[in-house]
């Protein structure tokens, strides 16, 4: 279930409002990113191709197929898998490198690590 940007932008607006019409989608990333009615159209019939959004009738109501979380999951594995060999602790390494972390977020990953034990 591989989301390219463009697919991206489509569905984050019916994961933030859980259905929407194609015209309402066209209108809001019109105005958001400047794209025009047959952009829309074109990349919700994508999605619709890859199963991600269903379109019911009568008035081309969008509703998404796939959680945002389902989305994350399934791009965090991608990226593990194709950076780091599948291993998600040099993930988290290379992360944690890069970045000086508070106290705070060093007590709040260690709870995760305590949740996950």
């Amino acid at each position: 279930m591989k989301l390219f940007d463009s697919e991206l932008k489509v569905m984050e607006v019916l994961w933030r409002e859980g259905e929407a019409t194609a015209r309402a989608l066209a209108d809001e990333l019109n105005e958001r990113i400047g794209w025009s009615k047959t952009t829309t159209y074109t990349i919700i019939k994508r999605c619709i191709d890859k199963g991600v959004i269903e379109r019911v009738n009568p008035g081309f109501v969008c509703r998404p197929l796939v959680s945002a979380e389902e989305s994350r999951e399934y791009e965090t594995n991608e990226l593990i898998n194709r950076m780091y060999g599948g291993a998600a602790d040099r993930l988290v390494a290379s992360l944690l490198d890069r970045k000086k972390l508070s106290e705070a977020e060093i007590e709040g990953l260690k709870q995760l690590v305590r949740e996950l034990e």
